[in-house]
Order: C-alpha cells, then sequence, then structure tokens
C-alpha cells in the first residue's frame, strides 16, 4: 500500500476491531460471563459498589446499553493508537515483534494501569484479585492489539519474513 495513512487507518481499523473481539472473549466471557455469571459480578468476590454500577445504577454503562457506541469508539482508539505507532516506530527496533511488543507496554501502562488504578481500586473498592484477573485481560488486548497493529503497519508485499 503506497499511502502511508490509508495503511495507518488499516492497521488502526485492524488494531480496533482486534482489541474490541478480545475485550468480548477476556471481559463478556470469562469476566462476567454471557448472561451475568462470571467472576467479575460475583458477590462473593466483587465489590457491591462495582456490581451496582454494572447492573443497577441508572443509565447504566454504554457498553451494557448501547454496545455499538463503545465498539465504535474503540475501533477510533485503534485508530488512534496506529498513528502513535507510526510517529514512535521509527525510533524502535525494526521489526513486527520488537515494536509490538513497545507498543503493547505502551498502551497497557498508560491506559489500562491507569484504569485499573484510578477506577476500579480507587473508586470502587475492587479487590486486588480481581483486579489482578482484568490486568490480565487487559494486558491480552494490548498485545493482540499492538500485534494486528504492527503487522499491518509493518507488512511489505513481496517480502516474507523481513520485517519479523
Amino acid at each position: 500500500m503506497k499511502n502511508p495513512i490509508a495503511k495507518t487507518l488499516l492497521a488502526g481499523l485492524a488494531g480496533g476491531l482486534t482489541l474490541s473481539f478480545v475485550m468480548v472473549l477476556t471481559f463478556r466471557l470469562i469476566g462476567f460471563g454471557w448472561h451475568g455469571g462470571g467472576i467479575l459480578l460475583n458477590p462473593s468476590f466483587q465489590s457491591r459498589k462495582l456490581i451496582a454500577v454494572w447492573t443497577q445504577i441508572e443509565p447504566l454503562p454504554l457498553v451494557v446499553s448501547h454496545p455499538m457506541q463503545i465498539f465504535l469508539g474503540l475501533v477510533l482508539f485503534g485508530i488512534g493508537h496506529a498513528f502513535i505507532y507510526q510517529w514512535l516506530a521509527p525510533a524502535w527496533p525494526a521489526g513486527i515483534k520488537p515494536r509490538a511488543w513497545r507498543l503493547s507496554g505502551l498502551v497497557f501502562f498508560l491506559s489500562f494501569l491507569f484504569w485499573e488504578f484510578f477506577t476500579p481500586f480507587n473508586q470502587f473498592g475492587e479487590p486486588i484479585l480481581l483486579i489482578c484477573l482484568e490486568l490480565i485481560f487487559w494486558a491480552t488486548i494490548a498485545i493482540a492489539e499492538a500485534f494486528a497493529i504492527a503487522t499491518v503497519c509493518e507488512w511489505k508485499p513481496g517480502i516474507k519474513g523481513k520485517s519479523v
């Protein structure tokens, strides 16, 4: 792809879709359970305040009441992450793996770790073991998104194995 903006947009789209898909696999299927019976909403483990925010206090979070808005927002975050990648990647070692690991660390530390500290820990009183589980989910999400972005950004047609 000769247009670098189009390639970055495509990488961001791939990253955002990957982020959304892995978020459904981790938080929705494992954490909350498809019908709400997961560990992250279990009153035996979870703070009652956090459960109330997700299930009782109106308005419910948009991810529950209007998930398409959040899905589109996550795709936009993926596009933003791809532009950040294109900006920083020239200063990083060449190749998909070293660059993807750096992007995933950056996104995880500056977004997800901060979020878990400031909101579930600080505001909702979520137990530390559940925060650790969520950090594993977030790390998985950050890694998957970063590898999707790096793969598209580093892909060069006709050159096999050169950018890995």
